[in-house]
Protein backbone atom coordinates (compact mmCIF):
# COMPACT_ATOMS: atom_id res chain seq x y z
CA UNK A 1 0.00 0.00 0.00
CA UNK A 2 2.18 3.57 -1.19
CA UNK A 3 1.36 6.07 1.41
CA UNK A 4 -0.82 9.10 1.00
CA UNK A 5 0.78 11.75 -0.93
CA UNK A 6 0.09 15.73 -1.46
CA UNK A 7 -1.68 16.29 -4.52
CA UNK A 8 0.31 19.80 -4.91
CA UNK A 9 4.06 18.90 -4.30
CA UNK A 10 3.25 15.50 -4.60
CA UNK A 11 5.53 14.28 -1.68
CA UNK A 12 4.88 12.34 0.97
CA UNK A 13 1.80 13.71 3.17
CA UNK A 14 4.46 13.36 5.77
CA UNK A 15 6.46 14.95 4.24
CA UNK A 16 4.45 18.25 2.44
CA UNK A 17 6.73 21.47 1.34
CA UNK A 18 3.81 23.29 0.11
CA UNK A 19 3.98 25.39 3.88
CA UNK A 20 7.89 26.57 2.16
CA UNK A 21 6.63 27.13 -1.39
CA UNK A 22 6.54 31.04 -1.86
CA UNK A 23 4.14 32.47 -4.25
CA UNK A 24 6.86 34.87 -6.12
CA UNK A 25 5.84 37.19 -9.03
CA UNK A 26 8.03 38.27 -11.96
CA UNK A 27 8.48 40.19 -15.08
CA UNK A 28 10.17 36.92 -16.86
CA UNK A 29 7.65 33.67 -17.70
CA UNK A 30 9.66 30.55 -17.40
CA UNK A 31 8.47 27.59 -19.23
CA UNK A 32 9.61 24.71 -17.87
CA UNK A 33 9.59 21.25 -20.32
CA UNK A 34 10.02 18.20 -18.48
CA UNK A 35 10.81 14.75 -19.19
CA UNK A 36 8.64 11.90 -18.17
CA UNK A 37 11.29 10.42 -16.42
CA UNK A 38 11.94 13.19 -14.18
CA UNK A 39 8.29 13.22 -12.82
CA UNK A 40 8.27 10.47 -9.92
CA UNK A 41 11.73 11.56 -9.52
CA UNK A 42 12.62 12.40 -5.60
CA UNK A 43 14.22 15.93 -5.76
CA UNK A 44 11.43 17.27 -8.49
CA UNK A 45 13.09 20.82 -8.56
CA UNK A 46 11.32 22.13 -11.29
CA UNK A 47 7.66 20.71 -9.87
CA UNK A 48 8.55 23.29 -7.23
CA UNK A 49 9.86 26.13 -8.89
CA UNK A 50 6.13 26.25 -11.09
CA UNK A 51 4.75 26.02 -7.91
CA UNK A 52 6.79 28.72 -6.56
CA UNK A 53 6.59 30.97 -9.47
CA UNK A 54 2.92 32.79 -10.40
CA UNK A 55 3.94 33.02 -13.79
CA UNK A 56 5.81 29.92 -14.54
CA UNK A 57 4.28 26.53 -16.61
CA UNK A 58 5.07 23.24 -16.09
CA UNK A 59 4.68 21.38 -19.47
CA UNK A 60 5.48 17.29 -19.44
CA UNK A 61 6.20 15.43 -22.19
CA UNK A 62 9.02 14.48 -25.18
CA UNK A 63 7.37 15.89 -28.31
CA UNK A 64 5.22 18.87 -27.63
CA UNK A 65 2.43 19.27 -30.23
CA UNK A 66 1.55 22.27 -28.83
CA UNK A 67 5.47 24.11 -28.69
CA UNK A 68 4.41 26.83 -31.60
CA UNK A 69 1.65 28.05 -28.99
CA UNK A 70 4.01 27.57 -26.00
CA UNK A 71 6.77 29.59 -27.24
CA UNK A 72 4.46 32.37 -28.36
CA UNK A 73 2.75 34.12 -25.36
CA UNK A 74 2.13 37.24 -26.31
CA UNK A 75 4.62 39.87 -25.52
CA UNK A 76 7.68 37.82 -24.56
CA UNK A 77 10.61 36.71 -26.30
CA UNK A 78 11.35 33.27 -26.34
CA UNK A 79 15.10 32.39 -24.99
CA UNK A 80 16.17 28.64 -24.23
CA UNK A 81 18.21 28.52 -21.33
CA UNK A 82 20.68 26.08 -22.60
CA UNK A 83 24.56 25.92 -23.12
CA UNK A 84 26.34 26.57 -26.54
CA UNK A 85 29.36 28.14 -27.94
CA UNK A 86 26.75 30.96 -29.54
CA UNK A 87 24.50 31.00 -26.17
CA UNK A 88 24.64 35.24 -24.66
CA UNK A 89 25.31 35.75 -21.01
CA UNK A 90 22.02 37.06 -19.55
CA UNK A 91 21.77 40.31 -18.04
CA UNK A 92 19.50 42.78 -16.38
CA UNK A 93 16.51 44.20 -17.96
CA UNK A 94 16.95 47.57 -19.08
CA UNK A 95 13.41 49.16 -18.48
CA UNK A 96 12.43 49.38 -22.69
CA UNK A 97 13.21 45.21 -22.98
CA UNK A 98 10.18 43.06 -23.76
CA UNK A 99 10.20 40.67 -21.00
CA UNK A 100 11.54 37.05 -21.68
CA UNK A 101 9.60 34.03 -22.15
CA UNK A 102 12.54 31.72 -20.06
CA UNK A 103 12.35 28.12 -21.82
CA UNK A 104 13.77 25.65 -19.21
CA UNK A 105 14.23 21.95 -20.38
CA UNK A 106 14.30 19.44 -17.11
CA UNK A 107 16.02 16.26 -17.31
CA UNK A 108 19.77 14.88 -16.71
CA UNK A 109 21.78 16.33 -19.68
CA UNK A 110 21.03 13.60 -21.95
CA UNK A 111 17.24 13.70 -21.70
CA UNK A 112 17.45 17.36 -21.88
CA UNK A 113 19.58 17.11 -25.35
CA UNK A 114 16.61 14.67 -26.56
CA UNK A 115 14.32 17.38 -26.15
CA UNK A 116 15.96 19.65 -28.20
CA UNK A 117 16.67 16.65 -30.69
CA UNK A 118 12.86 15.94 -30.74
CA UNK A 119 11.34 19.36 -30.88
CA UNK A 120 13.56 21.30 -33.40
CA UNK A 121 11.23 24.59 -32.67
CA UNK A 122 13.08 24.23 -29.62
CA UNK A 123 16.38 23.62 -30.85
CA UNK A 124 16.10 26.79 -32.81
CA UNK A 125 15.36 29.09 -30.58
CA UNK A 126 18.67 31.33 -29.67
CA UNK A 127 20.13 30.48 -26.30
CA UNK A 128 20.83 32.20 -23.04
CA UNK A 129 23.25 31.21 -20.30
CA UNK A 130 24.23 31.50 -16.91
CA UNK A 131 27.60 33.10 -15.86
CA UNK A 132 30.11 30.66 -15.10
CA UNK A 133 31.28 29.20 -12.02
CA UNK A 134 28.09 28.94 -9.80
CA UNK A 135 27.85 26.50 -6.80
CA UNK A 136 25.26 23.99 -6.71
CA UNK A 137 23.26 23.16 -3.18
CA UNK A 138 22.74 19.77 -4.26
CA UNK A 139 24.41 18.00 -1.48
CA UNK A 140 23.28 14.47 -2.95
CA UNK A 141 25.09 14.17 -6.27
CA UNK A 142 28.61 14.82 -7.57
CA UNK A 143 27.39 17.44 -10.36
CA UNK A 144 28.70 16.53 -13.75
CA UNK A 145 31.06 19.58 -13.97
CA UNK A 146 31.35 22.90 -12.53
CA UNK A 147 28.63 25.72 -12.75
CA UNK A 148 26.07 22.53 -12.88
CA UNK A 149 22.62 23.16 -11.31
CA UNK A 150 19.63 21.42 -10.45
CA UNK A 151 16.64 23.43 -12.54
CA UNK A 152 15.28 25.07 -10.18
CA UNK A 153 18.86 26.65 -8.95
CA UNK A 154 19.72 27.41 -12.54
CA UNK A 155 15.95 29.58 -13.02
CA UNK A 156 16.74 31.01 -9.60
CA UNK A 157 20.10 32.09 -10.71
CA UNK A 158 18.59 33.45 -14.11
CA UNK A 159 15.55 35.39 -12.36
CA UNK A 160 18.20 36.99 -9.86
CA UNK A 161 20.12 38.14 -12.95
CA UNK A 162 17.20 39.24 -15.07
CA UNK A 163 15.32 41.26 -12.55
CA UNK A 164 18.05 42.25 -10.05
CA UNK A 165 17.88 43.84 -7.34
CA UNK A 166 14.66 41.50 -7.05
CA UNK A 167 15.59 38.50 -4.73
CA UNK A 168 14.11 34.75 -5.85
CA UNK A 169 16.27 32.87 -2.91
CA UNK A 170 12.52 31.67 -1.06
CA UNK A 171 11.97 29.66 -4.04
CA UNK A 172 14.98 27.76 -2.52
CA UNK A 173 13.52 26.79 1.04
CA UNK A 174 11.60 23.93 -0.14
CA UNK A 175 14.43 22.46 -2.05
CA UNK A 176 16.95 23.01 0.87
CA UNK A 177 14.50 21.47 3.72
CA UNK A 178 13.80 18.69 0.85
CA UNK A 179 17.62 18.03 0.72
CA UNK A 180 17.92 18.20 4.64
CA UNK A 181 15.22 16.05 4.65
CA UNK A 182 17.23 13.10 2.62
CA UNK A 183 20.09 13.79 4.66
CA UNK A 184 17.76 13.16 8.00
CA UNK A 185 16.60 10.02 6.47
CA UNK A 186 19.56 8.62 5.15
CA UNK A 187 21.77 9.28 8.57
CA UNK A 188 24.75 11.33 8.86
CA UNK A 189 27.19 8.73 9.07
CA UNK A 190 25.83 7.25 5.51
CA UNK A 191 25.62 10.99 4.11
CA UNK A 192 29.09 11.47 5.15
CA UNK A 193 30.49 8.24 3.54
CA UNK A 194 28.84 8.71 0.44
CA UNK A 195 28.42 12.21 -0.32
CA UNK A 196 30.78 14.07 2.10
CA UNK A 197 33.40 15.24 -0.66
CA UNK A 198 30.47 16.97 -2.69
CA UNK A 199 31.29 20.53 -2.85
Amino acid sequence: MSRPQCPRCLRPATHCLCALIPSLDSRTRVLLLQHPSEVGHALNTARLAALGLVNAQLVVGEVFDDLQALLNPPGYQARLLFPADDAQALQAYAPSDAPLLLVVPDGTWRKARKLLHLNPLLAALPRVSLAPGAVSRYRLRKAPGPGALSTLEAIVQALQVLEAPTSFEPLLAPFEALIEGQIAAMGEEVFQRNHGDVT
